[in-house]
């Protein structure tokens, strides 16, 4: 059987793929030849990560395909309801990469609460000539510790974000019930573990209390959080995007920025991509990454592996 990788696949996955007898082909085919080729070859599994879409045509028109697998969480690229009317199996990787992109969260919480996104801009071109005005510029700084961190989506991702801000000694508020409560497990490395109980409440709540908002939900039809949204928060609140791009309307978000209502954002993703808004990329307010949330190389050879098992077990109930 054939397995046709069309955006990659790490050797720890082709490794146990090839273990079990799968052949893994690695070509990386043109989006309009994926049909053909998986045609012509006769590939029964198709695995993809952002760059390659299975809709209809492909699914329709490939007798041979038995699953689609997607490395990652969202398969907005996939017609996943379709291909599952039509038999197929459709599988993701929703676990593996929980802790990388929480960490990448944390990683711009703080660059934001400190400037180092803008410090990294103009010390290579001031630090030598203005080293004391950049110092002062840049001592108003602040801490993580105390302040509420309010998570919009809570599921695997939102989860290992929680995880890291209570270690923190964050307060956490997950959106959920208005005054219901979440428990998360946090484990050490010596295989010690505590259970932490915290509290949810409505978007409209987090908006109106939280110091700092990260956002975790899937790709949305409407923006989550525009202007009506960004008038709720507290003066001076920081925001994440690290989930996808158009759950934040960047129009409104460069607007909060510019007026003081956001002290600061920390981008993952955009609503224009490869091309962000230059407006977005050039703010000093915004920290920024070009959609690397779940490409750690830990990350990685998890989605992969996991990928494969996953294929393996399918295969091995037909």
């Amino acid at each position: 059987m054939k397995v046709l990788a069309n955006d990659g696949i790490s050797e720890s996955g082709i490794k146990t793929l090839e273990e079990s007898g799968f052949e893994v082909i690695t070509t990386k085919v043109a989006q309009e030849q994926v049909a053909n080729y998986i045609n012509k070859n006769n590939v029964t599994v198709l695995l993809v990560r952002g760059a390659t879409k299975v809709r209809k045509d492909i699914i329709d028109n490939c007798p041979s395909l038995k699953i689609i697998g997607r490395g990652g969480l969202g398969m907005d690229n996939i017609d996943v309801a379709y291909a599952r009317e039509k038999g197929l199996s459709v599988i993701n990787t929703p676990a593996a990469f929980s802790d990388a992109v929480a960490e990448l969260v944390f990683a711009h919480l703080f660059t934001g609460v400190r400037s180092l996104h803008d410090a990294n801009r103009l010390m290579p071109l001031e630090g030598e000539t203005s080293f004391t005005a950049l110092r002062k510029a840049y001592a108003a700084g602040s801490e993580l510790r105390g302040k509420t961190l309010g998570i919009i989506g809570f599921g695997r991702v939102g989860r290992a974000v929680a995880k890291i801000a209570l270690g923190l000694g964050m307060r956490v508020v997950a959106s959920g019930e208005e005054g219901g409560t979440e428990d998360v497990r946090i484990d050490f490395y010596n295989g010690q573990f505590i259970n932490i109980k915290f509290s949810t409440a409505s978007n409209e709540t987090i908006y109106k209390t939280a110091d700092f908002i990260s956002v975790h939900v899937p790709a949305q039809k409407d923006y989550l959080i525009s202007a009506p949204e960004f008038k709720m928060m507290k003066d001076g609140v920081g925001i994440i995007n690290a989930a996808r791009g158009g759950v934040i309307e960047e129009v409104a978000l460069v607007e909060a920025l510019d007026s003081g209502k956001v002290a600061f954002a920390g981008l993952d993703v955009f609503e224009e991509e490869p091309k962000p808004a230059i407006q977005v990329l050039m703010n000093p307010k915004v920290s920024l990454t070009p959609h690397i949330g779940a490409t750690t190389l830990e990350a990685q050879e998890r989605i992969n592996t996991e990928l494969a098992e996953q294929v393996i077990g399918i295969m091995n109930q037909n």
